[in-house]
């Protein structure tokens, strides 16, 4: 079983997009995906295609311990795979984390059990370094991170890479950076080519060679309560993000190689 938090503590970078339509295009290829929904705006659990506000019991509910995880998953039939979901109630679950002895690990002490019953596990985390992020931190394997080349990226990454570093060493040996995307790209830009080849430069591998373009149907697509890859599966963001799947199943040993 992977687990992967996707990770920017920077917002309007794509990473809400990025779990959605990573998530499902890999659910589309026949593996069982549960997507976790980490953020307060509950933006996964409406792109879904789940009424974030019509439904009982979320994400929350299984953090502070009134839940089971297994009685708040809801199967997304516009998504085709489970979601954990979110709704504003999750914005007071770091308040009352705050004072628990393990606060770090509520998250991976609610969802462990449910390795065995996914091939994927995803978490759409809040756009900051919270509580709530340090928590899918300590239970994923694998960091993706979604960027905009843009000015300032690269400062705003190393706050991240370093906080990862610190999770790894006192919490959770087995987290790795699976790997960089480049969001939102505009190829016309010349900051943007720069920032580019400078990630290229300071992460080599670790940056994905599939790039997802800035795109209206991607913008568009949340709106109607569904990935982009079944909103307009044939948009160039669409495109983009099942090449984005292939590469990393690849990576993963998931696929077999070209």
């Amino acid at each position: 079983m992977i687990s992967l938090a996707v990770v920017n503590q920077k917002g309007g970078v794509g990473k809400t997009t990025t779990a959605i339509n990573l998530s499902a295009a890999i659910a589309e290829k026949n593996f069982k995906v549960l997507l976790i929904d980490l953020d307060p705006q509950g933006n996964s659990t409406m792109g879904s295609g789940v009424e974030k506000n019509q439904i009982k019991s979320t994400i929350y509910e299984a953090l502070i311990g009134e839940k089971e995880i297994d009685d708040i998953l809801v199967f997304s039939e516009n998504s085709k795979f489970f979601i954990a979901p979110s709704n504003k109630n999750l914005a007071g679950a770091e308040v009352e984390l705050v004072d628990l002895e393990n606060r770090e690990y509520q998250l991976r002490n609610a969802i462990y059990r449910l390795k065995k019953l996914f091939d994927f596990i995803v978490i759409d985390c809040p756009p900051s370094l919270n509580l709530l992020t340090i928590n899918a931190l300590a239970f994923v394997n694998k960091v993706l991170i979604p960027m905009q080349c843009e000015y300032y990226a690269l400062e705003g990454l190393s706050d991240l890479v370093n906080t990862i570093k610190v999770v790894k060493k006192r919490m959770n040996s087995e987290i790795e950076i699976e790997g960089l995307i480049r969001t939102m790209f505009d190829s016309r830009n010349t900051l943007t080519n720069q920032v580019s080849d400078q990630l290229e430069n300071h992460f080599a591998e670790k940056v994905y060679k599939t790039i997802i373009p800035r795109n209206v149907r991607l913008a568009e697509a949340p709106s109607h309560g569904m990935p982009a890859i079944y909103f307009d599966g044939v948009s160039k963001g669409a495109s983009a993000y099942r090449e984005l799947a292939m590469e990393f199943l690849r990576r993963n040993k998931k696929v077999k190689e070209k």
